[in-house]
């Protein structure tokens, strides 16, 4: 019992934020799928949305913030791919790479030059910034709200992306891109579509994220954007559901370690994980082998 009171903590913790790599691993998961992209200014897309909530709170209510930075959040990911990807529809993957690169640093140099590189603090936001009790353990409401979420939200996407017309025309453009421009399928459509699920998605993440770790900085988005995309690897790139299990488990195994007292190594846990899965099984857990790479 003595063992469970001390760890139940961590194990729910472990939960909430593997939740959370989840929503911004399934923004990877689902560009790198269709373009054979991964798209590293992601993670400061996610840490965009952090800033705009903190200075929509300092001049309009909650109720109207948190829909602004779902809108904003969108409209830059939109605007992130039509000015740095779209013109490289056609060139070499490497120079895309680069331009992901690119746009990732601007992000985060924009963040400083409008903080002042000083760090700002998140809004509570009521329901979800109250404390619970569990058992022995003593926890915020996110920490149960994060996992329910995570599972209605990937829910409806499954749904979206199987029983729609733009769904199946993701699934095609993912199984053969050139082809499916040949038929007719509208490409730069079913990308924008696909940026503006991630992007939402790394947007509802901030809002949970940040509720638990409430100082945000413009390199807040780097270390959750990439372990989310290692997560999106662990579990196999351009599978949703692999994405959405691989961020589960390094979400608890993270926070476990943390638990034992090796705080120092749970990052370092996260990338030697990944080492193993691309010896061990390159694919990932759910990934289907590829003729191309990258």
């Amino acid at each position: 019992m003595d063992f469970i009171s001390k760890n139940l903590p961590y194990l729910l913790a472990g939960i909430s934020v593997g939740g959370q790599y989840a929503l911004i691993a399934i923004g990877y998961t689902m560009v790198y799928g269709i373009l054979r992209l991964i798209n590293f200014a992601h993670g400061d897309i996610f840490m965009v949305a952090a800033l705009v909530t903190v200075y929509a709170t300092t001049s309009m209510p909650l109720y109207l913030s948190i829909p602004l930075t779902l809108v904003v959040t969108v409209a830059l990911g939109l605007l992130v791919e039509r000015a740095a990807y779209k013109p490289l529809r056609n060139a070499p993957r490497m120079s895309v790479m680069i331009s992901a690169i690119g746009v990732s640093y601007l992000l985060q140099n924009l963040a400083l030059y409008v903080t002042g590189g000083l760090a700002q603090t998140y809004p509570a936001i009521p329901f979800i910034s109250g404390t619970v009790q569990i058992g022995p353990a003593t926890t915020k409401m996110v920490t149960l709200v994060t996992p329910v979420l995570t599972i209605v939200l990937v829910f409806a996407l499954m749904q979206l992306i199987n029983h729609t017309k733009i769904g199946m025309a993701m699934r095609a453009a993912a199984n053969d891109f050139e082809t499916s421009r040949l038929m007719g399928i509208k490409v730069d459509n079913v990308i924008s579509m696909t940026f503006l699920i991630g992007s939402f998605l790394a947007a509802v993440g901030s809002l949970l994220y940040f509720t638990n770790y409430a100082s945000v900085v413009p390199t807040s988005g780097a270390m959750p954007g990439l372990k989310a995309f290692v997560a999106a690897v662990f579990g196999g790139i351009g599978s949703i559901p692999g994405a959405v299990i691989g961020a589960f488990i390094i979400g608890i195994c993270e926070n476990i370690i943390k638990g034992l007292g090796w705080t120092t190594f749970s990052d370092a846990f996260t990338f030697a994980l990944l080492i193993v899965i691309l010896i061990v099984k390159p694919t990932g857990l759910f990934g289907e082998g590829a003729t191309d790479k990258v």
